[in-house]
């Protein structure tokens, strides 16, 4: 597997995406069954792994943290932050950060680590300033509870002010022949901004 530098890390060019286990383009598939492609990837090279709190409500999280523990020195780690869940029980974003610091915390729970080493801000809160979402993450980072910072679907100017904060590591988007829209101003922010890009659903899901 070749390798990439992304912030302070050198990972697998290729990651896995471990959403589709919890949920997303097919059934979730067996607890055990996860554990084993875990496992699996880790042994062929994969040492970049991708989750989020929204995946299945904490599933994927905790599969990782199950599974995947006893080899925590092997992969880097990426979670997410930036949605809860209303009283209703529907998904919406929220930035706030007494909130972000609620779900790094349980995160750690379920992934039975005590650090995790990119965090993203999964989508911005349009009602919360990046600056008070990144500024939560930025006290995260001091607290020792996650190591740096990503955002996940920022646009150019966003990305700006929240560097501005706390160095931003990586971005996270959709990129592939059918979804090009980092090209725009993105990805120049990026190499401008000494910023690693990691693309999601490059075969287009």
């Amino acid at each position: 597997m070749q390798q990439r530098k992304l912030g302070p890390f050198t990972v697998s060019a290729i990651g896995l995406g471990c959403m589709n286990v919890s949920m997303g383009y097919g059934p979730r598939i067996a607890d055990a069954d996860a554990g084993r492609l875990f496992n699996a990837a880790l042994d062929r090279g994969y040492s970049f792994l991708d989750t989020a709190s929204l995946y299945g409500l904490g599933h994927n999280e905790s599969l990782i943290g199950t599974y995947l523990s006893s080899r925590r020195d092997e992969y880097v780690l990426a979670s997410k932050c930036g949605f809860s869940r209303t009283g209703e029980g529907k998904t919406v974003m929220d930035g706030r950060p007494a909130v972000l610091q609620k779900t790094c915390e349980d995160s750690l729970r379920r992934l039975d680590t005590d650090v995790i080493d990119l965090y993203y801000l999964h989508r911005i809160d349009p009602q919360v300033p990046v600056e008070e979402s990144v500024g939560a993450l930025a006290q995260l980072v001091t607290q020792g509870k996650i190591k740096t910072i990503g955002l996940s679907e920022i646009c150019a100017d966003s990305l700006r002010r929240a560097h501005a904060v706390h160095p931003i590591t990586a971005v996270q988007s959709e990129y592939s022949l059918w979804t090009r829209t980092p090209e725009r101003k993105v990805l120049k922010t990026c190499v401008e901004l000494g910023i690693g890009f990691v693309p999601f659903s490059p075969l287009a899901r």
